[in-house]
């Protein structure tokens, strides 16, 4: 079977929607992050250090939204306890992932 390279050049294109979707600065990371199991937010700012509360949570809500992570809030009441996990959608990029880091292993920077 030959490999069908997309335009991604194309506005409508979906593989360069889904480029853009997982093209901000902390969402990978935070896959990664996500990827051995659910954490607090504040779990997560101490494994992504640099990364703002308010950027965390925008990211947090935007990757909900795509469907990448779920919230768990555990306890109704203040305080909250709040976990984010991967969902199927948000695991299955665990093999593309991957891919880039053997990638990136076999073709160090400078």
């Amino acid at each position: 079977m030959a490999l069908t390279i997309p335009d991604v050049l194309d506005e409508t294109c979906d593989t360069r929607r889904a480029l853009e979707r997982l093209a901000a600065k902390w969402r990978i990371l935070l896959i990664y992050a996500l990827l051995d199991g659910p954490h607090r937010p504040a779990r997560l700012r101490t494994r992504l250090p640099g990364i703002s509360q308010k950027v965390l949570t925008q990211t947090l809500r935007d990757m909900e939204s795509d469907g990448l992570i779920e919230r768990h809030v555990y306890k109704e009441t203040a305080p909250q306890h709040i976990e984010y996990g991967l969902t199927e959608l948000g695991k299955s990029l665990e093999t593309p992932l991957a891919a880039i880091c053997a990638w990136a292993l076999d073709h160090p920077a400078g």
